[in-house]
């Protein structure tokens, strides 16, 4: 197995000023592929003790991945501290040198000395692509160790890892140590929900199967990972039962998100969708419209926080309000079949709750929600109960309504888990 570890650069890190994510994922990564880390050392921006780090682990090592120090200033050491390290001079790598370019270029910046310090590097070193940032990736053989460079910014390095550098190291493996990984992205069923209805349905789960949950709240992830010989015929009923199990719960086998996957069937019919949103505060329109593709699918949304804004956005009855309070079943289906009304769309979700910390009552708590979710023919509506912090209940809520669209969508007529274990009981 291949001996991997990593270092980790940056005086932000060792203030606490900037939390470590950046080494989580690259070990998920790297667990994905079998291998686990065996060594994780972080310093600060020290000549001294990042040269001492390099010589150190890459002697220990078969990968070293180093992660930081890769930017335009003073203080971004890596590249010069390798130099030294492995006695290979400072020079002007044409290829990051072009990579730099085109970055300036395409944002219509100026190609100044801090740039250009980024592709200055070690001679005798390759490149990595950063199709994201302006700090090309490189790698050099130090010690029999192979030295991935890899930049901080996290959205740079995930990109780097997954299309380049893990692909690469998957070749390197033999053929019998290599994993296959099945992923299934689950909204409305927990952790220890799940693992107890496997436990139930399939005590004998074979041990050639490692079954993985990892909570992505408010998703959960799970993997199934085995070693490439294992038999494809168990490794294909493993992943149905585990699909047949989980049913409507699941959001996808791609990795997407609840709303990724609600842009995605909106596009494969041609309908759009628009959202009413009190609570959340225009939480789910975001999450729409942070997907590419969305702009076919969503014209218009709503946040009508107040009870004015209730009856003049989305024509809300004002006796409606009265009668039944903003908290009702009642006023967010008005507030459904008015957005509907103003924006001509085919589908609709709309939500009103009670975040907190304040504002609730004997009959209706912190943590109520009432959600409506439709189309131009019929306007569901249920409420639900999530006692929690105020932006975990607005996450929640946010998925849940895009979530009760994608089930309206498909066609899904089963129950969710979370109408029974979210109902709001009497004196919750």
């Amino acid at each position: 197995m291949l001996n991997v570890q990593l270092l980790l650069t940056g005086n932000e890190l060792m203030s606490g000023d900037i939390v470590d994510t950046n080494s989580v994922f690259i070990a998920r990564e790297f667990k994905n592929l079998g291998i686990e880390l065996t060594r994780k050392v972080t310093v600060g921006d020290n000549m001294q003790l990042l040269t001492e780090q390099m010589e150190q682990l890459s002697v220990d090592a078969d990968i070293l991945i180093i992660n930081g120090g890769l930017g335009p200033t003073v203080d971004d050491m890596t590249a010069q501290a390798l130099s030294e390290t492995t006695k290979n001079a400072l020079t002007l790598h044409p290829t990051a040198l072009e990579q730099v370019k085109a970055w300036c270029v395409k944002r219509s910046y100026r190609l100044t000395g801090p740039n250009l310090k980024q592709a200055l590097l070690p001679s005798g070193c390759e490149i990595v692509n950063n199709p994201i940032g302006s700090a090309p990736g490189f790698s050099i053989t130090h010690n029999n160790c192979q030295i991935i460079c890899t930049p901080g910014v996290p959205v740079e390095l995930k990109a780097m890892l997954r299309d380049e550098i893990l692909p690469n190291i998957a070749k390197q493996l033999p053929e019998e140590l290599q994993t296959v990984t099945q992923k299934l992205k689950v909204f409305g069923i927990g952790e220890s929900g799940l693992q107890k209805m496997v436990n139930e349905t399939y005590p004998d789960w074979p041990e050639e199967i490692e079954l993985g949950f990892r909570a992505t709240m408010p998703l959960l992830e799970v993997k199934l990972t085995s070693r490439s010989h294992t038999s494809s015929i168990l490794r294909d009923e493993c992943y149905s039962n585990i699909k047949g199990l989980l049913g409507q719960h699941i959001v996808s086998e791609n990795g997407n998100s609840i709303a990724a996957t609600v842009v995605e069937l909106l596009n494969q019919q041609g309908k759009t969708i628009t959202t009413a949103e009190s609570c959340t505060g225009g939480m789910i329109a975001a999450q729409l419209t942070g997907i590419a593709g969305s702009s076919n699918v969503f014209e218009a949304g709503f946040v009508t926080y107040s009870n004015r804004m209730k009856t003049k956005l989305v024509n809300v009855n004002q006796q409606t309000l009265e009668q039944f309070g903003a908290v009702s079943e009642q006023v967010v289906k008005e507030m459904a079949e008015g957005s509907l009304a103003v924006s001509d769309a085919d589908y609709v979700v709309s939500v009103s709750g009670i975040a907190g910390p304040d504002g609730g009552t004997d009959d209706k708590p912190v943590g109520t929600v009432c959600i409506a979710w439709g189309d131009i023919n019929q306007v569901y509506t249920k409420t639900l109960y999530f006692p929690s912090h105020r932006i975990h209940f607005q996450n929640y809520i946010a998925n849940t309504g895009l979530d009760l669209i994608r089930r309206l969508i498909l066609g899904h007529a089963d129950q969710p888990r979370y109408f029974v274990e979210r109902q709001l009981k009497p004196n919750a």
